[in-house]
């Protein structure tokens, strides 16, 4: 559960480095994916979402 909130922890921190450093790309960024068809946007999701798993994998060791 620690680890859980750590990763949510950092998650946090970096949206908010990315927002406070580069507002303007942010809201074009959320502005594409507003226009953007759902299809994709969920295999962007999957795909990233199984990156992270094999990622915390790898560092985790198991």
């Amino acid at each position: 559960m620690r680890d859980l909130l750590a990763a949510v922890g950092l998650v946090l921190v970096i949206e908010g480095l990315v927002l406070a450093a580069f507002p303007g790309a942010w809201r074009n960024a959320i502005k594409a994916v507003l226009k953007a068809p759902e299809t994709p946007l969920r295999i962007s999701g999957l795909i990233v979402g199984a990156v992270g798993v094999i990622v915390v994998w790898l560092v985790r060791g198991s």
